[in-house]
């Protein structure tokens, strides 16, 4: 009877050793994907942050260029008037000769 449980204990040992070294090949495993997944996520991170740069410099270019064709049209507006004028002042002087 001592024998049979020594063969089960043993057995039971075996076992768990196996079970043991599967527990840790599967720690080793996780531990990989974990750093694969962090450094994925600082390199999205990094790349969200280049992102958000490059928005803020095209939404300020975009600004400038607003407000030059704002100031442009204005000045466009400015001098179709003294076309205008010119154009009605030479009108009046042909008229005239």
């Amino acid at each position: 009877d001592a024998n049979r449980q020594i063969s089960d204990l043993k057995f039971k040992l075996a076992k768990s050793e196996q079970e043991i070294t599967a527990l840790e090949q599967n720690v080793i495993r996780l531990e990989g994907q974990v750093a694969r997944y962090k450094t994925a996520a600082e390199n999205a991170e990094r790349i969200e942050d280049e992102l958000k740069a490059e928005k803020r410099k095209l939404q300020r270019e975009l600004r400038s260029a607003l407000d030059k064709t704002e100031e442009l049209e204005v000045s466009n507006g400015h001098l179709v008037k003294r076309l205008e004028k010119m154009k009605a002042n030479r009108s009046a002087l042909l008229s005239q000769q």
